[in-house]
């Protein structure tokens, strides 16, 4: 073989092999970016913890009575606080939701008792533990119900028409309905009712007598508020 026909053959071979590696290498940039397949740590990357900050109006069911007087009766002023509640989800259905916040009420006398007036006055904090259901089929659209317990403190009491006033710290019962709006993965907007089942004892000294009595609360809770999920 000449050497001419050497150099030849050795060209042609360069030739097509820089042909092919820029063939290639067009391939290469027209295929479509593989995206990496998400990690369980990822996926599961969502906090399980919530919070809520809520306007809520507490409206109590005037009822109650004073031990031994025929045709008494009471009432008990509502009030609009603030409120916060911290939500753990179990799972993406099941979590517990604990509300804070404490409000002012003032007692007075009804039927019999009207003549009284007010008869005192209580701060109340009603701390409430529910358990709770959320239905995770309606997209941004989460409502939820829930059942649980409420131990009430009364502090700072203070007396008007009764010289003393001693209204006892009580657990209730609470049932729960509300739902969410989610607005993006974070932030939602919030309605919830909770119905608290709470009846407390109390002790007063009326006129010089030392009477007992039982309030008939049973708020109703009513909010709406911002919801943010970690």
């Amino acid at each position: 073989m000449t050497t001419t026909c050497t150099r030849r053959i050795s060209a042609l071979a360069a030739t097509t092999a820089i042909l092919l590696f820029a063939q290639a290498a067009g391939a290469a940039d027209l295929m479509p970016a593989v995206e990496p397949t998400p990690t369980a740590e990822a996926i599961g990357a969502v906090s399980p913890w919530q919070i809520r900050v809520r306007g809520l109006g507490v409206i109590t069911n005037d009822e109650g009575s004073v031990d031994g007087v025929a045709g008494s009766d009471l009432s008990y002023s509502d009030s609009v606080i603030p409120e916060l509640d911290i939500t753990y989800y179990f799972t993406d259905n099941l979590a517990a939701e604990l509300i804070l916040g404490t409000t002012w009420a003032g007692i007075y006398g009804e039927g019999s008792l009207a003549g009284l007036g007010r008869i005192g006055s209580t701060w109340v904090l009603p701390p409430t533990l529910t358990l709770q259901y959320h239905f995770t089929d309606f997209g941004a659209f989460k409502p939820y119900v829930g059942a649980g317990v409420n131990y009430t403190i009364f502090y700072n009491q203070d007396t008007d028409s009764a010289t003393a006033l001693h209204v006892k710290d009580s657990f209730g019962f609470a049932l729960q309905a509300g739902f969410d709006y989610m607005i993006n993965e974070h932030w939602g907007v919030n309605f919830d009712v909770k119905k608290i089942f709470l009846r407390p004892d109390f002790d007063v000294t009326v006129g010089g007598a030392n009477l007992t009595g039982n309030a008939k609360l049973d708020p109703w809770l009513i909010g709406g508020g911002v919801t943010y999920r970690f």
